[in-house]
C-alpha cells in the first residue's frame, strides 16, 4: 500500500476510506450506502469525492467489469499515524502526554479500555527498556 504523506485526505474522504478498510473493495453504490447510515450523503457527492481521490492516487479503480470497484491505495495504519502527528502537532504541540491526558479526562473509559491501555503501556515498556520476554 501507498504512503499518502503528500496527499491527506480530508475528513470526508477518510470517512470513504473507513469504510473502504472495514469492507473491501467496493462500487460507489455500497460506499454511499454506507456513509447514509451515519448522515446524509448524495450519490454524486460521493462519486465525485471517489473520483478526485483516485487522482490523488488514494485509491485504485478496478474498471473492467460494469460497476467500478474501488480500493484503498493507502494503508490504514500509516494514515492514521500520519493524520495523528498531524493533530498532535497541531493541537497539542507534539506532546503525547496531553493528547492522552486530554483524552482520558474527557472520556468515560471503560475498564476493558483501560485494560488495553495498561497492556499497551507494559509493552511500549518492554521495548524501551529491552526487557522483551
Amino acid at each position: 500500500m501507498k504512503n499518502i504523506s503528500s496527499n491527506r485526505p480530508t475528513d470526508s474522504e477518510m470517512e470513504i476510506l473507513e469504510v473502504l478498510w472495514e469492507n473491501g473493495p467496493s462500487s460507489v453504490r455500497f460506499i454511499n450506502n454506507e456513509i447514509n447510515k451515519k448522515r446524509p450523503c448524495g450519490y454524486t457527492t460521493t462519486l465525485k469525492l471517489m473520483q478526485i481521490m483516485l487522482k490523488k492516487q488514494l485509491l485504485t479503480r478496478e474498471d473492467k467489469t460494469k460497476v467500478h470497484i474501488y480500493a484503498p491505495l493507502a494503508d490504514r495504519d500509516a494514515t492514521e499515524g500520519l493524520l495523528l502527528e498531524n493533530f498532535l502537532t497541531k493541537s497539542f504541540s507534539g506532546s503525547a502526554h496531553r493528547l492522552v491526558m486530554q483524552a482520558l479526562g474527557n472520556h468515560n473509559t471503560t475498564d476493558a479500555e483501560l485494560e488495553e491501555i495498561k497492556k499497551l503501556i507494559d509493552e511500549l515498556e518492554r521495548k524501551q527498556y529491552g526487557n522483551d520476554e
